[in-house]
């Protein structure tokens, strides 16, 4: 059943008349969305309907009614879903997340004011990676199948040391630095590479070439763009250390599967702990224990020993949470209070580099 939660009813704002509600169609909604948005919303400030479905051109009639529609990383939002949007009288697109490569950001110029979570907790993300990486390395999910079974061999779990190790970090945003900061906590050396470096950071930033060739682990924490999409391919492969690492807790994308598989196959990665998947959206946060996964590349790449997937939760923290509800419901309350939200998106933005507007007012 898509409908999961009716919610109260009134608003205030652009376009909404000040005795109603805002009405916000929440897509792709999990159990742990609805808690957090409950509790956010604990004044009945918003009334809410939350649908399991995610957001697509099948679904969008669902938003009918609506002021917003809330969405999540495998939502929906292309040219022809935006348009739909349009033309059903949404006013507002509120992502409940810091990356938005499923946004078609050129087309909703002019047409769809988009909104997004910057920074919800940079900590549950940067610490997630870590996590993969120190069960991947000290074979502790082998060790702990292992022993619920009362084998206590040692035999094939023997790891390697973080300490003394190179480190490149692609991508220095908060997230990016958290990490960073986390392994000089353990002693390794840190190398990274960002399109805009970050000054002040204390970090050493080198090419890409340079991760490639001087890192024994490799972790993401960059958008997903055009231009780093498959950043990882054959051709980067074959210039990694023998025996790389490599961790991803951004986008799937980033990572050419195919490519990956080969890398392993041949010996030349030594591991990969993966947190998102580039054909992850009719896969992940669903249950299909019970049946039979059509995507060979994944199936073969969790049937790898040395490869470790979670269904991309490294967000999944209740700090991460709170902080994501509530700053989704204050750029709503933002947007339609003052005409204006501190963390609009827009083709505008993105091309100069820096909002016209400075935020001040929307983006068109």
């Amino acid at each position: 059943m898509d409908e999961m939660y009716p919610g109260p009813d009134r608003s205030k704002g652009i376009g909404v008349e000040a005795k109603d509600m805002i009405k916000i169609a929440f897509f792709d909604a999990k159990e742990y969305d609805i808690a957090s948005f409950n509790t956010a919303n604990s004044k009945g400030e918003y009334e809410i309907r939350f649908y399991e479905a995610k957001l697509s051109e099948d679904t969008v009639k669902l938003a009918a009614g609506f002021d917003v529609v809330c969405v999540f990383v495998n939502d929906d939002v292309s040219a022809g879903v935006i348009d739909s949007l349009a033309e059903l009288g949404v006013k507002l697109v509120a992502l409940r997340c810091a990356g938005y490569n499923n946004v078609d950001i050129e087309h909703a110029f002019g047409k769809m004011h988009i909104v997004r979570v910057p920074a919800y907790s940079p900590y549950a993300v940067a610490e997630h990676a870590m996590a993969l990486l120190l069960t991947s390395i000290r074979r502790i999910h082998k060790a702990y199948i292992r022993t619920r079974d009362f084998n206590f061999s040692l035999n094939g779990l023997t790891g390697f040391d973080l300490h003394g190790k190179c480190v490149g970090v692609v991508g220095t945003g908060k997230i990016g630095r958290v990490f960073s900061d986390i392994c000089k906590g353990f002693g390794m050396k840190v190398i990274a590479y960002d399109k805009f470096p970050n000054e002040g950071s204390g970090l050493e930033y080198v090419s890409l070439d340079e991760i490639w060739e001087q890192a024994d682990i490799i972790s993401f924490h960059c958008p997903l763009t055009d231009e780093t999409r498959h950043m990882v391919d054959a051709a980067s492969i074959s210039r990694m250390k023998k025996g790389v690492v490599l961790v991803n807790t951004s986008r799937g994308a980033l990572i050419d599967s195919e490519a990956l598989l080969e890398g392993i196959k041949d010996r030349k990665i030594g591991a990969a702990c993966l947190d998102v998947y580039e054909e992850e959206s009719d896969v992940f946060f669903h249950d299909f224990s019970g049946h039979i996964v059509a995507d060979d590349t994944l199936a073969r790449l969790i049937s790898m020993p040395n490869v470790i997937v979670t269904s991309h939760q490294a967000f999944l923290t209740a700090e991460a949470l709170s902080n994501i509800a509530d700053t989704t419901l204050s750029n709503i309350s933002q947007f339609f209070a003052d005409g204006r939200c501190d963390n609009e998106l827009c083709y505008k933005c993105e091309k100069v580099g820096k909002c016209p507007q400075e935020h001040k007012a929307l983006c068109f």
